[in-house]
């Protein structure tokens, strides 16, 4: 249509949302669907989070706030910080948004001149690269494939690094994949980002707190005090704290940086929700012991889905560190048929076709810039997972 912006062309709507869509959509007309297409936890939000909430909207909570959020969540979230990853913030460093994605969008919009690169490990989120574009930048996938665990190599980093590089995107443990970079491994790519002071860091930790065995979080400000200037350390409420429609996400960062994200914010929706601030509050300054016990759960359904899917034919799954991901190749499916007589020729027609032949929701690689794989969110009971890889086994059984 004539009158819509030229931006409109350069992004395109959230695959994930698309197959989220999709499977309701089906299930709608009576279809026997399982969805493994959101990045949600199935659990309720904590009840102490709930509480605090009502409390706020009793108490008249339900007013503006400052844009980018409440002196008393701003000292949460600096508490946090300096508990958990060992990161001195004052409340002036501090910014909360709308969401993580808010907080990453209004980075990138204050930042981004046209020209400007943005370094993005593959596979990848998929709203980094629509909104880098969106800001105006472009964005620079870097290939980090099954060979390497999904995770970027210290020469790739430093080969993919030009005079016109602003930002390197670094998201540990990932989504789509569940990888995570041990603190070996980021040492590594912050002696590299040592090495080329213009560039800025953006850290998105989103699934810090969903960690399985051993594996240790750390994040790149804490590994490396001298990027502690140029580094922009994201999180928010969503996917521990099952508060994902909560909207609510926050960075630490640089004064100068933190002022032009609350001006974009200022300008776009200005403060978020003032109760999910302070059940926001709760969540961070409250008990915290629940987040083993999920865990745990993430855990033995991260351990179902591997052991099942490593059990289909023409799949070979990795065992993620993290999140609640997995990103299983299926090089082994291309090039068949499907019992209903599809061919197999890359992995959004594999995804489709396991939709429309056996009512499994998944999202397919190429929208996370890695092909030929798909996404399985684990995020739901035991008996969902097993019903649904023993489905996809079958699938792939009948390829011929």
């Amino acid at each position: 249509m004539a009158f819509l912006s030229d931006t409109l062309a350069r992004v395109k709507p959230s695959p994930t949302i698309a197959v989220t869509t999709k499977a309701a959509q089906l299930k709608s007309e009576g279809r026997d669907v399982i969805g493994l297409g959101a990045g949600e936890p199935d659990f309720d939000t904590p009840e102490n989070i709930r509480e605090a909430a009502k409390r706020a909207i009793d108490n008249g909570k339900t007013r503006y706030t400052p844009v980018d959020g409440i002196p008393e969540l701003k000292a949460a979230i600096c508490s946090k910080f300096l508990l958990e990853n060992g990161l001195t913030y004052t409340p002036s460093q501090i910014s909360v948004g709308t969401g993580g994605k808010q907080i990453l969008y209004n980075a990138l919009m204050a930042t981004c001149n046209p020209g400007d690169e943005v370094i993005i490990p593959a596979p990848y989120w998929v709203s980094y690269p629509d909104m880098v574009l969106l800001a105006g930048g472009t964005p620079v996938p870097v290939v980090a494939g099954i060979e390497t665990d999904f995770k970027l190599t210290p020469e790739q980093l430093e080969a993919a690094i030009t005079p016109k590089t602003k930002w390197f995107i670094f998201n540990s443990p990932s989504n789509p994949t569940g990888a995570g970079y041990t603190r070996t491994e980021l040492r590594a790519l912050c002696d590299v980002l040592m090495r080329h002071p213009h560039v800025w860091v953006m850290s998105d930790d989103m699934y810090e707190h969903l960690v399985f065995d051993d594996f240790e979080f750390c994040t790149p400000a804490e590994i490396e005090p001298g990027l502690y200037d140029r580094t922009l350390t994201c999180n928010g409420v969503s996917k521990a704290y099952a508060m994902t429609g909560w909207r609510i996400g926050y960075a630490g960062g640089p004064v100068a940086l933190i002022k032009a994200m609350g001006t974009i914010q200022s300008q776009s929706t200005s403060n978020p929700c003032s109760v999910s601030q302070h059940a926001a509050l709760e969540a961070l300054s409250g008990p915290q012991e629940f987040l083993a016990d999920w865990r745990k759960v993430f855990q033995g359904r991260r351990d179902l889905v591997v052991s099942m899917l490593n059990q289909a034919k023409g799949i070979r799954c990795p065992k993620p560190e993290g999140a609640f991901y997995v990103y299983p190749d299926i090089s082994g499916c291309i090039g068949k048929t499907t019992a209903a007589g599809t061919a197999i020729s890359n992995d959004e027609v594999f995804a489709t076709a396991l939709l429309e032949e056996t009512g499994v929701a998944v999202v397919f690689g190429a929208a996370f810039g890695l092909s030929p794989n798909f996404r399985v969110s684990y995020a739901t009971s035991d008996e969902v997972l097993h019903e649904a890889c023993t489905r996809i086994q079958r699938f792939c059984a009948s390829l011929v």
